[in-house]
């Protein structure tokens, strides 16, 4: 089971979490693409860019935190953190 912790926070508060769970067998990074399309969905964003900073911190923490430049449109928190829980 493949899972992906989703929360998004301003001013150092939560404002939404959301947990996105995939047992199919794609490979893992189908799996992390995935996901963030589900949670930019449910979260009603549009799908952020990976830029090199955050291909590399998760390819080191497995997490990430997307930031207003790794987004076209303006976003109304500080960023969106993904977390891969279990694998």
């Amino acid at each position: 089971m493949f899972r992906i912790w989703a929360k998004e926070f301003k001013d150092n508060r939560m404002l939404k979490d959301m947990v996105v769970e995939n047992d199919s067998e794609e490979n893992r990074t189908k799996k992390v693409f995935a996901a963030v399309d589900d949670i930019c969905y449910a979260f009603d964003l549009s799908k952020p860019i990976w830029l090199d900073k955050n291909i590399a911190e998760f390819k080191r923490l497995d997490k990430t935190r997307f930031y207003a430049d790794n987004f076209v449109d303006s976003i109304d928190f500080d960023f969106l953190e993904i977390h891969v829980i279990e694998e």
